[in-house]
C-alpha cells in the first residue's frame, strides 16, 4: 500500500471518528504492580476528549494488527480489522525532525532505559552526562514512559520510537525530536495489542 493510499485510508478513520468522536471510548487495560506503582507517580494531563482511546470505523488495507500514524492529525490507528481501528491520540516530531515511511517493530520494552542518540546530544550538549553515565533507568521520570516499540526499516534500527511520555500535556502537539509519543496508560494499551514485526506506517 502505498503513501497516498494511505492518506485516503485516514481521511476516511478521520471523517467517521473526527472531533465529534463517533466511536466506543475503551477501558484502561490491567495494570501490573510496577505499572500500578509507577503511574501512580507520572505527570497527568487532561488531554481532551478528541484524545481518548476510541474503538472507530477506519478503512485500511494494512493487514489487522498493523500501526497506521497520521502525523499531522496526530492519530495513531491499530488496524483491529473488520473496518476498525484503536485510535489513540499522540505527539509527533516537530516538522525538522519527523519521519514518515514504513517501518516494522523490532523491539518492545517496558519501563525502557533512555540514552539519548548523537543528533540529540548535538543539539542539547547538556544531556552528554546522561548518556556518559550509560542513560536513564526506566521509571516515571524517564522521558520513554510506560512501553517504547521501537522502529526498524528493513533490519536496521530507525532511532525512532512510538513510546509513552513524562509530558502527556503535549499530546495532540508536534514537540518531540521526531518519536511518537502516547500517553503511558495508551502506551501499555498498545503494547498489549501489537505484536513483534507488526507494519507501522507512519505518514
Amino acid at each position: 500500500m502505498n503513501a497516498r493510499l494511505v492518506v485516503v485510508a485516514v481521511g476516511f478513520g478521520l471523517s467517521v471518528a473526527g472531533c465529534n468522536v463517533a466511536g466506543s471510548r475503551l477501558p484502561d487495560p490491567q495494570l501490573s504492580g510496577r505499572d500500578a506503582q509507577f503511574m501512580a507517580l507520572v505527570p497527568t494531563a487532561d488531554v481532551g476528549a478528541v484524545y481518548e482511546r476510541y474503538l472507530v470505523d477506519f478503512k485500511t488495507s494494512e493487514p489487522p494488527g498493523s500501526i497506521v500514524v497520521d502525523t499531522r492529525n496526530k492519530f495513531l490507528y491499530f488496524v483491529e480489522g473488520g473496518g476498525k481501528a484503536i485510535r489513540y491520540g499522540v505527539a509527533t516530531g516537530q516538522e525538522a525532525y519527523g519521519w514518515t515511511g514504513r517501518a516494522t517493530i523490532g523491539g518492545m520494552q517496558e519501563w525502557p532505559r533512555w540514552i539519548p542518540p548523537k543528533d540529540m546530544l548535538e543539539r542539547w550538549p547538556h544531556l552528554q552526562p546522561t548518556a556518559d553515565a550509560g542513560g536513564l533507568p526506566g521509571g516515571p521520570d524517564n522521558p520513554l514512559g510506560a512501553r517504547a516499540l521501537y522502529l526498524y526499516e528493513n533490519g536496521k534500527d530507525t532511532l525512532y520510537r512510538i513510546h509513552g511520555t513524562n509530558e502527556p500535556d503535549k499530546i495532540g502537539q508536534s514537540v518531540s525530536s521526531g518519536c511518537i509519543r502516547m500517553r503511558d496508560i495508551d502506551a501499555i494499551d498498545l503494547y498489549n495489542r501489537v505484536k513483534l514485526g507488526a507494519n507501522v506506517v507512519v505518514i
